[in-house]
């Protein structure tokens, strides 16, 4: 019965690896590496597209393109809204941001929206319409929205119960190394995210700068 044990762990390893792995990162990325990325078992991609400074980010476009021509599987864009008064309105940033990703015939599965702390003001009822006129201006120009964030930045940035949003799919950010959802408190109306990004800021395979992982089951 001994020799048939490493059979069994193998298939069990096989299975558990299944589901698909990601990354996201700011660097820049060739197709080549892409299509290398693709063969150490990475098959989803997704790019900045709006940065926190309100400009587009042109390099997360190319990428966008780059990963579709390098066989990903999955291609999303993300946005990270801006908060300066010299930025434009919730529904201008992600028009400005669609736009320029249609214009550059980068196309793309869905629309992340990025709610993290960094320049969010401290009016909770504010930052709720915010999120809302975002994700409104997603569905009348006809983009496929989820969010990205997680407790203690809900918390933070719209209370962690207001669950205005949560009929979209969650991109969930906790750095526990874990690639499923074991860990997952629920929080703003989700009982379990869409991605899990597991792990931030490490050396990514194929010689790509420092990336996030992402998993899905």
């Amino acid at each position: 019965a001994m020799n048939r044990l490493p059979l069994l762990f193998l298939t069990l390893g096989v299975y558990l690896t299944s589901a698909t792995t990601g990354i996201d990162t700011i660097a820049v990325i060739s197709s080549s590496s892409f299509s290398c990325l693709k063969n150490n078992g990475y098959h989803f991609y997704i790019g900045r597209v709006g940065k926190s400074n309100g400009a587009i980010d042109k390099t997360g476009i190319q990428n966008i393109k780059n990963a579709w021509s390098g066989g990903m599987a999955h291609v999303d864009a993300y946005l990270f809204p801006c908060h300066a008064s010299s930025c434009g309105s919730a529904k201008a940033q992600v028009k400005d941001t669609v736009n320029a990703l249609k214009n550059a015939g980068a196309k793309f599965g869905t629309l992340w929206l990025d709610v993290e702390i960094y320049n969010w003001p401290s009016n909770q009822a504010n930052n709720r319409q915010f999120i809302l006129d975002m994700v409104s201006e997603c569905k009348s120009l006809g983009v496929t929205v989820g969010i990205y964030s997680n407790n203690n930045n809900w918390k933070s940035i719209v209370g962690i119960d207001w669950n205005g949003v949560d009929k979209y799919p969650l991109w969930w950010a906790n750095y526990n190394g874990a690639a499923n959802f074991n860990n997952f408190k629920p929080f703003g109306g989700w009982s379990k995210p869409a991605i899990h990004q597991y792990s931030g800021d490490v050396k990514g395979a194929c010689s790509v700068g420092n990336v996030d992982l992402n998993w899905y089951p």
